[in-house]
């Protein structure tokens, strides 16, 4: 089968290769892959930023149907319409482990960036891992399970009341589904962008988000002084990773407010106004990835309408014509980019 391989670290070095389709193991399920979509981590893989245990088989979001089981594997069958959670490995002993928050073992292994992921036309998934579709959620959808669970995890980081006025900066992916779990929950939701952002401040009014502010053209703060009689947003969620949006969101927020952090900055060290944390008495939450109590809920909220992933896919490529999904994402053009196996 072909596979998309980061063959070895440093910029580039992405290339399709020619690999044994792999047999499912005790425990295991194998996946023939519908979709998967590009994330911001495999872009940074790419570009020699992010570290993965090359040579690997990238692509951690996706979606397929289940090909083969392993033994003691009851749960699943061939058929079945799944998608998996990005955890491959895990100790099963340390104090993360046990209370399922996987996404903070040291030892974990993910797909995609340690164990053989989704460009490919199969893949093997840990039987704990999977999970099966609902009836109204289809397999472009559900490749987009993993960043919605990302969303849904800073989220449920937070407490929302309804009619809650929520900022969330940075239009991206990972902007626009939280932006849409936190409008679940009730509240009334400012999302932010740059003009460079007009195609994804667009895809925002078109999927029901309150209030879309481009800060370069619009003051963000009177927009959400208007909306709270002065007092200020009551959450803040920043997903853009960019370290002027850090301070506009201390700003905006009210006192005794909330702040999560999603966005990955470039740099690990960055200014933060730790003066507006300690006299508004700012609660701050960081929230990394996600973890198995977020898949669920994810799966809901597509099943029932509530958050709309689909609409956010704006182009599709076969693993092959990875070049050109590289340049519609770095030109700005494209919202979500999936890619489908190729023979």
């Amino acid at each position: 089968m072909k596979a998309l391989v980061k063959t070895e670290l440093g910029f580039g070095n992405l290339e399709i290769q020619d690999k044994q389709e792999p047999q499912v193991g005790k425990d295991q399920v194998k996946i023939e892959v519908k979709y998967t979509g590009i994330c911001g981590s495999d872009i940074h893989t790419y570009e020699g930023h992010y570290k993965v245990a090359a040579p690997v088989t990238l692509g951690h979001e996706f979606a397929g149907v289940v090909v083969a089981v392993g033994d003691n594997v009851s749960e699943f069958k061939a058929g079945d319409r799944v998608t998996s959670e990005t955890t491959f490995y895990i100790c099963g002993e340390c104090a993360y482990c046990k209370t399922g928050d996987y996404n903070l073992c040291n030892d974990r292994k993910g797909l995609g960036t340690q164990q053989n992921g989704g460009f490919a036309k199969y893949l093997i998934a840990r039987k704990e891992s999977v999970h099966k579709l609902p009836e109204n959620v289809d397999y472009q959808s559900a490749a987009m399970t993993e960043p919605l669970s990302c969303a849904h995890h800073v989220v449920a980081k937070t407490k929302i009341h309804d009619g809650d006025v929520v900022v969330v900066t940075g239009p991206g992916p990972i902007g626009l589904l939280t932006a849409q779990v936190a409008k679940s929950k009730g509240a009334t939701v400012v999302i932010t962008g740059l003009t460079n952002d007009k195609v994804r401040l667009d895809k925002a009014k078109e999927i029901g988000i309150d209030y879309t502010v481009n800060i370069q053209e619009e003051d963000v703060k009177e927009v959400v002084n208007q909306l709270t009689n002065g007092y200020g947003a009551d959450l803040v969620f920043e997903c853009s990773g960019a370290v002027p949006a850090v301070k506009m969101g201390l700003d905006l927020l009210r006192k005794k407010g909330q702040y999560g952090q999603i966005g990955i900055f470039s740099s690990a060290e960055i200014p933060v106004d730790f003066e507006n944390i300690i006299q508004k008495e700012i609660r701050v939450v960081g929230s990394r990835s996600q973890n198995p109590h977020d898949w669920e809920p994810s799966l809901a909220l597509m099943n029932d309408g509530s958050v709309n992933v689909k609409a956010l896919v704006t182009h599709e490529f076969d693993i092959t014509q990875w070049e050109e999904a590289y340049l519609a994402i770095k030109s700005g053009e494209a919202i979500k980019v999936l890619l489908t196996p190729a023979d």
